[in-house]
């Protein structure tokens, strides 16, 4: 009887050392995390690929791996968070606000998961038409065939509001194609569209390509319409497409901005967010080898245009780092 007595209070003395293992075997499975990425054709994928072999270069004594996944656009990346079917996320700063405060229209309910953890780079709205379609201003666009973003897309969220800026919407056009990047790029070169929306980093490889195969110009997003969107949506900011940042657009164009970013799931362990946001921080090198526009990303703007809460780990960061009180 004493030796069952033995045997029985060996059980619960591991059991109970059990429960105190569990958070630690929890917290190294969850080590294995995903980012959502967006198209491959875009930046957020060559984002999502060097954020994933710094954490390998950084991380793997800790047993953090990263995994890139190609995936939809901004909206759908939030709604991924929302689902717990991803731990982090690339997306628009514009996006992630209307996803955290729930836009009624684009989001069911407000998605408190998604947490900002970083913002990386400028995302330049960049319209761009066929010589041949004569479209000189955004005005210019009524009547004519419009690739406008795909569904869910941050791009299609941009289009909506110029056009609203310029006293438009999208039933003024003759077609509104809702396209992905390529797709869009791929209609403009044999004729089917007049122009399309690219809200992306400057030297996207859709329309440096799309450059190569046939005349365009870049539409001007200027004056004081510009202003009046600035004022209602005030995540935007004036930029320019630099001259020769495309074959045969020599001269600098006036366009607007959003902002890309990293979000992380609510769920996600502070640790980790802290070691992988270290870890970019630490060889940004690696980081600005992977895309032209990732040249000018810098810790002290990590948090510029940042409109939703910061998860503890990032919070935890940018606190020791000087950057937030």
């Amino acid at each position: 009887m004493k030796k069952k007595n033995v045997i029985i209070t060996a059980i619960i003395v591991a059991a109970f050392a059990l429960t105190f293992t569990v958070g630690p075997l929890q917290a190294a499975k969850r080590r294995y995390v995903s980012i959502a990425a967006g198209w491959v054709t875009g930046a957020y994928f060559p984002m999502a690929g060097a954020i994933s072999r710094i954490a390998w270069k950084h991380l793997k004594d800790e047993g953090i791996k990263v995994t890139a996944e190609s995936s939809g656009a901004s909206v759908a990346n939030a709604k991924l968070i929302g689902a717990g079917d991803t731990d982090f996320a690339i997306l628009q700063n514009d996006i992630a606000s209307y996803a955290y405060n729930g836009k009624e229209g684009m989001f069911k309910k407000p998605i408190k998961e998604l947490l900002g953890v970083c913002t990386l780079f400028p995302e330049h709205v960049q319209v761009i038409a066929r010589k041949d379609s004569n479209i000189k201003s955004i005005a210019d666009l009524k009547g004519k065939k419009v690739a406008i973003g795909p569904v869910g897309s941050g791009t299609m969220e941009n289009t909506t509001q110029i056009l609203e800026a310029w006293g438009l919407t999208v039933n003024d056009l003759a077609k509104a194609e809702q396209l992905t990047a390529s797709q869009a790029a791929d209609y403009l070169k044999d004729g089917r569209l007049d122009a399309a929306f690219f809200t992306v980093a400057l030297g996207a490889a859709v329309i440096m390509d799309t450059a190569l195969m046939v005349p365009m110009d870049i539409v001007p997003v200027e004056g004081p319409n510009v202003d009046k969107l600035i004022k209602k949506y005030p995540f935007y900011a004036k930029q320019t497409v630099p001259g020769k940042t495309y074959k045969n657009n020599d001269n600098d164009v006036p366009t607007v901005s959003v902002m890309a970013m990293l979000a992380a799931s609510s769920e996600l362990e502070g640790d980790i967010v802290y070691a992988i946001i270290n870890a970019i921080y630490s060889d940004l090198p690696q980081l600005k080898k992977a895309h032209a526009k990732f040249k000018d990303i810098e810790m002290k703007n990590g948090l510029v245009g940042m409109g939703i809460p910061l998860h503890p780990g990032a919070e935890k960061f940018f606190k020791e780092k000087g950057i937030i009180k």
